[in-house]
């Protein structure tokens, strides 16, 4: 996609959703972490039904730590993967403890190094919680801006370097949420909803498909 175009893409995007923002619910750092550890392969409302309850008994790693892994489990239990998470939920808070004074790290690499957190999980906690610009790529991100033509990558890692050079530093956190939720109202994976898409014009496949 051409430097012009990509600009109206933006720009449409931001126009279409001008209050995007995340739809994991948290009030700091900590509960970020937490949310955005859970939402992997879970939805944001199944995530959010959880925490409401989880955040009124922890605030905080010290409070995980007292936990054994099997009450973590029995507190996440309707989470998608419950098991593999609540174990890398314990030892990320222990670790936490142990090397970060109980506090969230604010930097990439310190957020990678705990157990469970990936590239992916660590720039969304950089852009929410600490306002760092990133741009997470999940399944949503991949797909649309492989579909709109704003990348091609093969991957996610790739797919976040193009985004980084074709998108505006300033602009990086907010195109994510647009990114997103454009691929959660209309551009599906299964079947998107291209003749009602504001950016169809600009779109690549969508111009395949009509011929």
């Amino acid at each position: 996609m051409k430097k012009q175009a990509v600009s109206e893409a933006l720009e449409i995007l931001e126009a279409t959703y001008p209050s995007a923002e995340s739809e994991l619910d948290f009030t700091n750092s900590f509960e970020c972490l937490v949310a955005t550890m859970l939402s992997a392969q879970c939805t944001d409302q199944r995530v959010n039904l959880i925490t409401a309850t989880l955040f009124k008994e922890i605030k905080g790693p010290e409070d995980v730590v007292q936990l054994s892994e099997e009450e973590l489990q029995q507190k996440i239990r309707s989470c998608n993967y419950y098991k593999t998470k609540s174990k890398h939920l314990l030892a990320a808070c222990q670790q936490l403890l142990a090397q970060h004074n109980g506090f969230i790290p604010n930097n990439r690499e310190a957020l990678m190094a705990l157990p469970g957190v990936g590239r992916k999980t660590a720039n969304v906690v950089l852009s929410n919680a600490f306002g760092v610009p990133a741009l997470a790529v999940d399944t949503h991100v991949f797909r649309v801006s492989n579909r709109l033509g704003l990348v091609r990558a093969g991957d996610p890692l790739e797919t976040e370097q193009q985004l980084m050079k074709t998108v505006p530093r300033d602009k990086w956190s907010a195109a994510h949420h647009w990114l997103i939720l454009h691929g959660r109202r209309v551009c599906h994976a299964r079947k998107p909803n291209c003749i009602s898409c504001p950016l169809n014009h600009l779109c690549p496949t969508f111009t395949v498909s009509k011929q």
